[in-house]
Order: structure tokens, then sequence, then C-alpha cells
């Protein structure tokens, strides 16, 4: 016959917070993955929790997301179920709506709608407003915790190797390879800057904000800016520790060295000279 309906609702509402927190936590991880790590231990539960995403080599947060997919899925399956109205014939329908609306509820896309709504989209949002809030979250200390036990089941271990074939095929590298770390922004002046992107406006960049343009600069100028990125991609291939890093580095000043070799050439033509194709 089922569970009776109070602890059918307890359910509902049970998940419906877990997979929330589920889809803030996404959000805010990755939205502090990018600032550094004073600021992130803000308190000790987002110290400990910062200890697991971004301990192991790095194979938290990934390790996480995998976990999490495997908790979201089994918790969609029970709210489904909840969610969905079967009436037996005979039985008058759910507060008395017309056919067409009861049909539409027994299949079950009431509740997909709830759930994308109230369950997903409104968490993600608070989360992508305040991350650092949900970071120093005992629940989500806890909820962690559950992912990367699930995940380190083994249950989904072939999302490892298609994502490692994606890799190598696409030829992706780490952010950090091109704009370096929080702490190495903030050490050159270049940490991010403070807008209200994310905060619930809507786009990367405010209304207000201008696109990044370097076209207007001189030749020398530009130059000048390619060295210096040469230059400290060559600093921080000598700190490497791993022959991945290294190779990412090395891609790295190859792309400034192209880019450096077109200047060149375009100042070239610029002053009238003929290229050498």
């Amino acid at each position: 016959e089922g569970v009776p309906s109070a602890v059918a609702v307890i359910f509902f509402f049970g998940l419906m917070s877990v997979v929330g927190m589920l889809e803030g936590m996404q959000i805010a991880f990755f939205a502090v993955a990018k600032i550094t790590e004073a600021e992130r231990n803000a308190n000790p539960w987002a110290r400990w929790t910062c200890d697991l995403l971004f301990g192991n080599g790095g194979r938290g947060l990934p390790g996480f997301m995998i976990g999490r997919q495997l908790c979201v899925v089994s918790c969609f399956f029970v709210i489904a179920r909840v969610t969905t109205v079967d009436i037996e014939d005979g039985e008058s329908n759910v507060l008395e709506v017309g056919d067409g609306a009861q049909k539409f509820f027994e299949t079950g896309l009431l509740g997909a709608l709830i759930t994308t709504i109230v369950a997903s989209i409104a968490w993600q949002l608070v989360a992508g407003a305040f991350p650092l809030t949900f970071l120093g979250n005992p629940i989500t200390y806890a909820l962690l915790r559950i992912c990367l036990f699930l995940e380190a089941t083994g249950i989904c271990s072939g999302a490892w190797v298609l994502a490692g074939i994606h890799k190598k095929i696409a030829g992706f590298q780490k952010d950090e390879v091109y704009i370096g770390t929080a702490e190495e922004r903030a050490a050159r002046g270049h940490g991010d800057k403070a807008n209200d992107a994310g905060h619930l406006v809507g786009g990367a960049f405010p209304a207000n904000a201008d696109l990044p343009d370097y076209e207007d600069d001189d030749f020398d100028t530009r130059r000048k800016k390619i060295s210096t990125n040469i230059d400290d991609l060559n600093e921080q291939m000598a700190e490497a520790t791993t022959s991945g890093e290294k190779d990412a580095y090395e891609k790295a000043i190859k792309l400034e060295m192209n880019a450096l070799e077109k200047l060149n050439k375009a100042e070239a033509v610029a002053d009238g000279d003929k290229v050498e194709e």
C-alpha cells in the first residue's frame, strides 16, 4: 500500500533539502576554487571542507562531482515516486481538478518542475551569491564526506577514464597555467576585480563593465606584456614539481612565442616591410 502520508511528506522535504544542498555545494565549490586559501579558510568547517576538496592532488573536487551525481540521482528516484499521483478507478481527482490536469499529475512532470525550481535553481542562486557561507556549513562537510565515499566505491570509475581521454584529445590545461593561482595574481597586483559578477545580477560581467581590450596598445607595449608573460611562465615552470605541470607551462610558453611572432609580423606590415611567408 505504500508508506504513510506523513512519512512521505517528511521524505519529500528532507530529500529536497539534500538535493538543494548538493546543487548549491557544486556552485559554491567552483566559486571558492579561484580565491586565496586565506579567504577560503574563514572558519574551521570551511578549512576542513577545503582540505577534503583541494587535497590529495586535487582529486577531491572531481571526486565530489561524481559522488554528488550518484547521491542526487538516488534522491530523485525517491522524490519522483513521492510526487507521482496515481488514483484508483472510481476515486475523485486530486483537488477535484479536471481529467486533463489529473493526467498531467500522473506523468510525474509536476514533481520534476517543483524539484527543478525549489531543490535546484533556487539553491544554486543563493550559493552563487554566498559561496563562503555554504563552505562554512557543517552540513556541507557531512554531505561532502558522503559524496566522496560514494565515489570511492568505484561505481562510476569509468568517468575518470573518459575524462582523461577527453582532456588528452582537447589539450585542456588548468586555469593556473594561463592566469596563475589566486595567490600569484594577488601578489602581482592582478587580483579579481571587486564587482557584482555572480551576485544575482546575471552574466559574467556587470552591465557597466567593459571587456578587456589590448588592441589599442602600441606594438612596444604589447611586446612588453608578452615578454613579461613568458618570463613569468619560465619562473613558474622552474618551480613545477611534476612532468605534467612542466609540459603545461611549455605549451603556454609556445603560445606566447607564437603571439610574439604574429605581433612582429603585424608590426612589419604596418611599417610597410615585406614579410617573408
